[in-house]
């Protein structure tokens, strides 16, 4: 045998030259997240609704407000492509306003419970004993009161103060501190049982073992190990904060006309539904939308943090 091919027959293949460098767990989770079409699909509907809303000066063929006294309650046409309202206003205008309203209370409030939850779950977990207790304990008191019924009671505790003039900031405001003030005890327990999990990990204790605070480990060690669950939490936390939104508009304690939110136009659209479809069809249509694809992305997200999950 000469000494080529022996030399051939002895060097190793080129694929063992080197270790295979390893994906992140963030990265192998954006990777089963992008291929999951419905979760992608609803990501575009979302980016999509929220571009709408805030390009609605833009977008809209009309202002929200503007009145065609010679045109009430037309059904969908060339000019009015969803038709108009009781009093003549655009309908396809005004769905793109309340795009804004709708979305921004929705997204606006979720990031806030996500705050306040997670600030008060870290806090309880990490601590523990009786201060775990106490707090554990207000929240009990807190989820035991219907949701609905403290919203109620939270925007008109709210109203009652009437510090700002500005009637859609003042029912916009109230709206906002009502949904955020009542939505976060859930992610506050999920956080709080992350805490309790992770606190306990090998890496932590080193941490703590090499004289690192409390307040660097639970920053830098403990809150970006369960954003994960506490993300996927969020995103189905907006379309319930939307839904919350609509259904106080549609009792009559949100926004209020000539203002846009797609819970004023179901409003709207209910008392004639029987002679003006249209006028109810477009915001129902809107608000399904939405929460399907929240609901949809919130899905995905769910499977691509889940460690099962991992090498598929």
């Amino acid at each position: 045998m000469s000494t080529a091919t022996l030399a051939s027959t002895s060097s190793p293949p080129a694929a063992s030259a080197g270790p295979k460098k390893g994906k992140s767990l963030q990265r192998e989770a954006l990777d089963r997240l992008l291929k999951n079409k419905s979760a992608v699909v609803s990501g575009v509907v979302i980016l999509f609704v929220c571009l709408v809303g805030a390009l609605a000066p833009v977008l809209a063929p009309y202002p929200f407000d503007e009145q065609f006294l010679d045109r009430v309650l037309i059904p969908p046409s060339s000019q009015h492509w969803l038709g108009t309202d009781s009093l003549g206003r655009d309908m396809l205008s005004r769905l793109i306003y309340g795009a804004r309203i709708s979305m921004a209370v929705g997204v606006i409030t979720a990031v806030i419970s996500l705050l306040i939850g997670t600030f008060y779950g870290a806090i309880s977990g990490w601590f523990g004993g009786w201060a775990d207790s106490v707090m554990m304990r207000s929240v009990d008191i807190l989820d035991s009161i219907p949701s609905i019924v403290l919203l109620i009671l939270v925007k008109l505790v709210f109203d009652a103060f009437d510090v700002i003039g500005n009637p859609e900031l003042k029912a916009l405001t109230g709206m906002l501190l009502a949904l955020s003030l009542t939505s976060w005890v859930s992610l506050a327990r999920v956080v709080r049982g992350q805490v309790l999990q992770v606190k306990q990990m090998s890496y932590v204790e080193a941490a703590r073992s090499m004289g690192a605070s409390g307040t660097r480990v639970v920053s830098q060690h403990i809150m970006p190990n369960i954003m994960g669950p506490v993300i996927v939490l969020l995103t189905f936390q907006i379309p319930s904060n939307i839904l919350y939104e609509s259904f106080l508009s549609f009792l009559g304690l949100g926004l209020q006309p000539p203002f846009s939110s797609w819970g004023v136009l179901a409003n709207d659209g209910w008392r004639s539904l029987q002679s003006y479809p249209h006028l109810m069809i477009s915001p129902g249509v809107a608000i399904f939308v939405a929460m399907l694809a929240f609901n949809l992305l919130g899905d995905g997200l769910r499977d691509a943090f889940d460690p099962q999950m991992r090498g598929r």
